[in-house]
């Protein structure tokens, strides 16, 4: 979003040079040259930062502020004064106005003061619209989709949980969607209209993660050119996600604990104590209890973050939900990345959406949309197969090579492929549970499949690739994960 900016000033030249100034930052910029002229451009339309010289013939740049006070109470008001006029700006700054410089400025200076302020100002608006977009949808948890037992007892817990002010711990794997959990909770709460601030606690280092999440002051450090505000105070009055808790350094999760028993915390390189009003929820994929144990979280913090916790079950405890899932993320895709005269309308096949259920999908609800989003760029038709959905490799796969170079996972073509029958103990012949039988009845079926693949072409990859359906590089990629060697075969490759 472009922020929308009205320069008022009596003195032409003035509007002239700023007008310019903040044209190539990039501001739709808009000027006025009394504040009579400037009251009426605020009454056609808002915007997101005035600024006004304060000393103006007919209304003052004071009297503006007040009047569009009473228009627009969002709207940040920044006062260019003349010199010896301090005592007019500070009654200014009482009557609202964001920030004043005096004249003569420099252009740098006020250019940075202004995109801070700018930034401020979309910042509250991007914030505000999300709370009324949530407030609309009633029963909405924040892009959560699943009707299964295991997320209606997340959905109870998140209900519950959204109308106190406890800390919160959101564990499950990664990829579970322990973020929209937190949305959840965050947009159904009191702070709906407050900040949702994000940190990702294992993409820093320790000294930089105190710095996001603090804040620090200028010179603390090498590199600390400005004093730089933290996602504390980001989040003032909202809610603050620690996703990955898990990594958190001991040193910072000292500090951290503190903020949370006093509700207050320091810059670095600082010596004011600033509020902390800012509710917390932390999500991690670790195993936090065995940490404590080895000394690698401290135990006092777990059981501050841990008041209230919430589970996220893995997509292979909730495959019930996967066919709502797909139609959903099916839909996201189509819409992004087709267009008016390109529309797209794609749906899985029955086989593809078979396979989507049964499929481990270790890196759960993300790996799922991507897949899907992959598959709707990719595939040729308006549906999508089980090979353009897993790249050739989809785990029950069915499709038969030319020439008999394969055969389907239901009709395996050799005998020795064929599963043992059960002994008196209910184990296979060859001793094996049904979960071990399984997999290497899988794993030896998969070899089969790719010898024949590469025996039809005379040991030629990319044509063997070519008629599985798959990518030469994913195709190599399993011939090691298998062991398959073309020399071992006795096989004299093609030229390719």
């Amino acid at each position: 979003m472009k922020g929308r900016l009205l320069i008022v000033d009596d003195e032409r030249g003035i509007v002239i040079a700023l007008k310019g100034l903040f044209s190539k930052e990039g501001y739709e910029v808009e000027t006025a040259e009394s504040g009579e002229e400037a009251l009426e451009k605020v009454k056609a339309a808002p915007f997101h930062v005035i600024i006004t010289d304060l000393s103006m013939k007919g209304m003052s740049g004071l009297d503006l502020l007040r009047a569009v006070r009473q228009l627009d109470a969002e709207c940040a008001i920044m006062m260019i004064t003349a010199y010896g006029s301090q005592r007019i700006a500070v009654e200014a700054m009482k009557a609202g106005a964001e920030d004043y410089l005096p004249k003569p400025f420099d252009n740098d200076e006020l250019r940075i003061k202004v995109r801070k302020v700018m930034e401020k100002q979309l910042l509250k608006l991007a914030h505000q619209q999300l709370s009324e977009q949530a407030a609309r949808e009633a029963g909405r948890f924040a892009d959560m989709v699943g009707g299964s037992l295991a997320m209606v007892r997340v959905y109870e817990t998140i209900d519950k949980v959204a109308q106190t002010d406890a800390t919160v711990l959101v564990r499950g794997e990664s990829g579970t969607g322990k973020e929209l959990v937190a949305k959840a909770i965050h947009f159904r709460s009191p702070r709906a209209k407050g900040p949702f601030v994000a940190v990702n606690c294992a993409a820093f280092s320790r000294e930089l993660v105190e710095s996001e999440l603090f804040g620090h002051e200028k010179g603390s450090f090498t590199g600390a050119i400005a004093r730089r505000e933290g996602k504390f105070e980001a989040a003032e009055g909202g809610t603050l996600f620690l996703d990955e808790i898990g990594d958190m350094n001991l040193e910072t999760q000292a500090k951290l604990l503190r903020v949370i028993q006093e509700k207050r915390f320091e810059r670095i390189g600082g010596n004011q104590s600033l509020s902390a009003n800012v509710r917390i929820i932390a999500a991690t994929n670790q195993d936090l209890e065995t940490m404590v144990t080895e000394g690698r979280f401290r135990e006092d913090l777990y059981y501050r973050i841990k008041v209230v916790e919430i589970r996220v079950p893995p997509l292979r405890e909730r495959r019930e939900d996967i066919p709502r899932l797909v139609q959903h993320f099916l839909k996201e895709a189509c819409e992004r990345f087709g267009t008016a005269q390109k529309p797209i309308n794609k749906q899985l096949t029955p086989e593809a959406m078979r396979a989507c259920v049964e499929n481990p999908w270790r890196g759960n609800v993300r790996s799922l949309r991507s897949a899907i989003e992959q598959a709707v760029i990719l595939s040729s038709g308006d549906e999508i197969t089980p090979a353009e959905l897993f790249g050739g490799a989809a785990p029950e796969a069915t499709m038969k090579l030319e020439n008999g170079a394969g055969a389907s996972a239901s009709q395996p073509a050799d005998n020795h492929l064929n599963p043992q029958p059960l002994g008196e103990n209910g184990n296979g012949a060859n001793g094996l549970r049904f979960r071990e039988a399984k997999e290497k009845f899988v794993s030896e079926w998969e070899r089969d499949y790719f010898v024949r693949a590469l025996r039809s072409t005379n040991g030629n990859i990319s044509r063997a690739a070519e008629k599985v359906g798959m990518y030469r590089q994913s195709f190599q990629q399993k011939m090691r994960e298998l062991g398959i060697s073309v020399a071992e075969l006795g096989l004299k490759a093609e030229e390719e």
